[in-house]
């Protein structure tokens, strides 16, 4: 408000849980309520997880999917209802370079990711009648956020003890602006990373084979320090 022409009538925040699926009709009436439309929705919601899978009790990867998948494309449905009868809209999902690749102590975070990607890839073309609504996956790499300091971990109850140092991340204004440049320009996909986590992506997309013998050799240091309780600093979710 200070800083533009925006009045209170303007903005409206609502509390929303994502695994709370059946408030979210009634979510987006109030928005359609209070604004008369909704032009983009940004999918932002989720936790990463640092754990591995044979120490991790399945309760988290369902929490995971429930959370970071299930939640988004409940929320996406009723809000898709609106725009298909608009004929317009920008649908934005904050996925993850964890959903184009695999990475050690992720899983089940990884697996969420390439679910959305699946999911609004496919989703896209069912959308074909409609060349005004735009599908848009932003794939950021590390970037600093207070995420890592909620991730799931191998029990629901257990938080992470060290998070370890964000400097090496990519800030989180420049993850924006690029987040808000790939929506005005109706990107399909956008990697928003530093390199070298996007040259790995690159990797990934182009030579896979290489990319999985890095990321073995790579993997096997990260799982060492997780052992060990020396935060990594090599690729990681978001």
């Amino acid at each position: 408000l200070e800083i533009s022409n925006l009045g209170d009538k303007d903005i409206l925040v609502l509390p929303l849980d994502l695994t709370q699926r059946s408030s979210h009709e009634a979510a987006t009436n109030s928005v359609l309520k209070h604004f008369g439309k909704i032009d983009v929705l940004i999918n932002n919601g989720g936790r990463s997880q640092r754990s591995l899978f044979v120490d991790t009790n399945l309760d988290v990867f369902s929490a995971i999917m429930e959370l970071n998948y299930l939640g988004t494309i409940s929320l996406t449905k009723y809000v898709l209802n609106h725009m298909i009868q608009r004929r317009k809209g920008k649908i934005v999902t904050v996925s993850s370079v964890m959903g184009i690749m695999g990475a050690p102590l992720a899983s089940g975070y990884c697996a969420s990711k390439h679910a959305l990607q699946g999911f609004f890839n496919s989703l896209r073309t069912e959308l074909t009648d409609y060349p005004e609504i735009s599908i848009i996956n932003i794939c950021p790499g590390p970037v600093q956020s207070k995420i890592i300091q909620n991730v799931f971990t191998e029990n629901l109850a257990k938080s992470l003890e060290n998070s370890g140092d964000q400097s090496h991340k990519m800030r989180t204004d420049r993850c924006v602006r690029l987040t808000l440049v790939s929506t005005a320009n109706d990107l399909k996909e956008a990697w928003v990373s530093d390199n070298p986590y996007l040259a790995v992506c690159y990797l990934w997309q182009y030579a896979p084979t290489w990319a999985w013998w890095l990321m073995n050799k790579m993997g096997k240091r990260r799982i060492q320090n997780f052992k060990s309780g020396v935060v990594s600093v090599g690729p990681a979710p978001r």
